[in-house]
């Protein structure tokens, strides 16, 4: 078996290797050849963590994996990121394993992949502003990953303490943008893309915060109870997200579908844009919304691609087990 350990993952994979390998899988997903198994995630009742399992085959690329990981709140105050996770992946002939990959930056580069390919495909070829809903670890890697695929002028802000803050002023001078802390309604009232990254339990983003014409990554909803926009802004919006079974169990959409707001029917998988059998936004007008639950061949898509780097330089380990 392969080992690639978290510190080697930097050096191995770009940005527009990872969007590609996201935009791919998402697409496969949709063409029935790639398809996740069913989450376990629960809370532990220690160190208030969140932990469970992701895992899927992909049949036309023959990757076979799961990622085994979940969330600790008090990790920040520990030197460690608060989300910690390993991929590992097994031969789909023999079940055999073959690779065990460190899965922390993976996770952030996937999910802010995920949001930029929602970008890519949704948000209006005209957007401007950038709205950042967070200022978290991951919130780095997505305003990065948006300016990759959208020419943003400027990006506004906010953070429940805002204090942290100055990680999203300090990304956006990286890229040569301005930044603004906001208040909630400002950031609504400004931005035409907007990025929630949070671990929020309550809604964040109302509904009369949006204008028409918005396109919304929400990024942070992937458990049972969790949300971050208002369950009435599904209604107004164009829906679509990685996969339909988690956005309305444990995705945003779980609430709307819930208050009968709208129902599955109403969602649309994005692979199935990318694959050209769905239509994205119809109209600059639409208000389109991406929920990004995170589903687990995005992991094993990306450690994948990973240890073909890994092997390729001669930086995996071998172990035998």
């Amino acid at each position: 078996m392969l080992v690639v350990p978290e510190k080697a993952i930097a050096g191995l994979l770009t940005e527009a290797a990872v969007f590609a390998a996201i935009e791919n899988v998402f697409a496969a997903m949709a063409r029935g050849e790639a398809r996740n198994f069913a989450v376990i995630r629960e809370g532990l009742d220690h160190a208030d963590a969140i932990y469970g399992f992701k895992s899927g085959f992909d049949r036309a690329g023959l990757v076979l994996g799961l990622k085994s990981g979940g969330y600790w709140p008090g990790n920040m105050a520990k030197g460690l990121t608060n989300h910690q996770s390993t991929v590992f992946l097994f031969d789909p002939d023999t079940g055999r394993a073959t690779a065990a990959v460190g899965g922390n930056l993976l996770t952030a580069l996937r999910t802010a992949a995920a949001s930029a390919v929602s970008i890519q495909h949704l948000a209006r070829p005209d957007a401007r502003v950038l709205g950042m809903v967070g200022a978290g670890h991951q919130s780095a890697f997505q305003l990065r990953a948006a300016a990759r695929v959208r020419t943003f002028d400027r990006i506004v802000g906010w953070n429940l303490h805002p204090e942290m803050l100055p990680r999203l002023a300090e990304t956006a001078a990286g890229l040569g943008l301005p930044f603004e802390a906001v208040t909630l309604p400002e950031l609504g009232a400004q931005a035409d893309v907007i990025i929630t990254i949070t671990s929020s339990f309550a809604p964040l983003v109302m509904a009369d915060f949006v204008r028409p014409g918005t396109h919304l990554a929400c990024m942070g909803t992937d458990t049972k109870g969790k949300q971050e926009v208002d369950a009435a802004l599904l209604k107004r919006a164009r829906v679509f997200t990685d996969e339909v079974g988690q956005s309305v169990t444990i995705g945003e959409a779980q609430h709307a579908v819930a208050q009968g707001l709208i129902d599955a029917a109403d969602i649309t998988p994005i692979g199935a844009v990318i694959a050209g059998l769905a239509k994205g936004r119809l109209a600059p007008e639409d208000i389109t919304l991406f929920d990004g639950t995170g589903v687990g061949l995005q992991d094993l898509a990306v450690a994948a691609a990973a240890v073909e780097a890994a092997k390729a330089r001669g930086l995996a380990q071998e172990v035998e087990i």
